[in-house]
């Protein structure tokens, strides 16, 4: 136990003087802060802090890590020092592509596969830099790694189930006939210090106790980045996330399970790197599918005004409104354009009388005493108006867009005046007030 110890210190050092670690905080905090300037681009206003969001992410996965990495350690999962560069540089590689390719089992399944197809190639890439190479993606336990890359899936499930609805962005999106629409995307990334053990060769002790997949007795250091990336317009939140809880939870279960096989029956290695890859990118072909085939929920109704957001901290918060209720009637006033709602509330500018319809269709009844500095519109956010102008991208960021802060807004262009186009008259807009930090 002394040396276990040792090595965890050592492991620990190893963490704090590498760059991966450090890339994947600065990749993180980019990302979040192009979620706020996403956020001030459509709805003028941020529901989230980047800051606070990024030491959310880091504290949350730095937790979940440690979890990872006793499991892992239990199981016998090693990794030489060799493999670790050369999973971060796949990793790297694949995420220049889509940032949600920036995973640990594609990066361990492609390493898989190329070390299928060396096998058939024993007598090439023997010496120099490139045989070095060669030699280390031999000598990788592909099956270990696949069954810790099913480990950091269920860690995702847990997370994304815990945290997912909350990091959630609200969309002004294009829909299927040509109107705006709203939608929600939700994407999160946590930064995850693992400790895994060195494998048994160079005259390392073995374990206390027989793991499953070997191991021997010392520790190395593995950032890693695990995340989700969903986009909706027919689902709430919480229920898309609960969906991705329940997929990653399945996909998770058949890659340990044919990670463990494999490991008992090595020809089934290529197997297992192929499903981490393939049903991954099912789940994702599954999941948009699912959306295409569905209805938009966040539009307005005949009467009313449909919630897309509500601001944290804020008088609609306080009063108990959710997105996806109707704000049927303001101080008396039946909402059924985009301008009522901020002129009702100015008839009565101390006090406000709200009609809501719930998501079950029943209808409250809200009051509250309004002060100053309160949010213009109570801090409800709404569906954007079918012939709003600026709407954001249906695709996934891309590295270079988080790197240089492009939402992917865009102003849409909309029909001349007399083709299926009513003029309305746009009020002017109020002061915005910002929440949060």
């Amino acid at each position: 136990m002394p040396e276990l110890l040792t090595s965890l210190g050592t492991a620990v050092i190893h963490l704090l003087i590498q760059p991966y670690y450090y890339i994947a905080l600065i990749f993180i905090a980019l990302y979040y802060r192009r979620q706020v300037a996403l956020e001030r681009k459509l709805i003028h206003v941020k529901l989230h802090s980047w800051g606070r969001e990024t030491w959310r992410t880091v504290w949350t996965g730095g937790i979940m890590g440690l979890v990872v990495s006793i499991a892992a350690v239990a199981l016998g999962i090693s990794l030489p020092y060799t493999a670790v560069a050369c999973i971060w540089v796949v990793s790297l590689v694949l995420m220049l592509f889509r940032v949600r390719y920036l995973c640990f089992a594609y990066s361990i399944g492609v390493l898989g596969i190329v070390q299928f197809i060396l096998s058939f190639f024993p007598g090439i890439l023997q010496s120099g830099t490139a045989g070095r190479i060669a030699g280390a993606l031999r000598g990788m336990d592909i099956p270990a790694l696949l069954a810790l890359a099913a480990l950091l899936h269920l860690a995702e499930a847990l997370l994304a189930r815990w945290q997912g609805a909350r990091l959630a962005t609200p969309l002004f999106l294009a829909g299927k006939r040509g109107k705006v629409v709203g939608g929600y995307q939700l994407q999160a990334f946590w930064p995850l210090p693992l400790f895994l053990l060195i494998p048994s060769g160079a005259g390392i002790s073995e374990l206390p106790w027989h793991p499953l997949l070997g191991g021997g007795l010392g520790l190395v250091s593995l950032p890693v980045i695990i995340g989700f990336s969903e986009m909706t317009q027919g689902m709430l939140p919480a229920r898309k996330v609960a969906r991705t809880f329940g997929r990653l939870l399945i996909y998770s279960t058949v890659l340990l399970g044919l990670s463990l096989l494999a490991a008992w029956w090595s020809p089934l290695t290529v197997l297992a790197a192929l499903t981490a890859i393939l049903l991954h990118e099912g789940l994702s072909w599954y999941s948009a599918l699912e959306e295409r085939s569905l209805s938009p929920i966040f539009v307005h109704p005949p009467a009313g005004r449909k919630v897309l957001a509500v601001l944290p901290d804020s008088p609609a918060q306080e009063l108990g409104i959710l997105p996806g209720e109707i704000l049927l009637k303001v101080n008396g006033v039946l909402l059924t354009g985009a301008a009522q709602l901020h002129e009702a509330l100015r008839m009565n500018p101390a006090f406000c009388k709200l009609e809501v319809l719930n998501r079950e269709g029943e209808s409250k009844y809200l009051q509250r005493a309004i002060y100053d500095g309160d949010h213009h519109q109570l801090g409800i956010i709404l569906v954007p108006e079918p012939d709003g102008r600026v709407i954001a991208a249906a695709k996934p960021s891309s590295i270079f867009s988080i790197i240089g802060m492009q939402t992917g807004t865009r102003q849409r262009e909309l029909p001349p005046e007399g083709l299926g186009r009513t003029k309305t008259a746009l009020p002017a807009e109020p002061k915005q007030e910002t929440a949060g930090n």
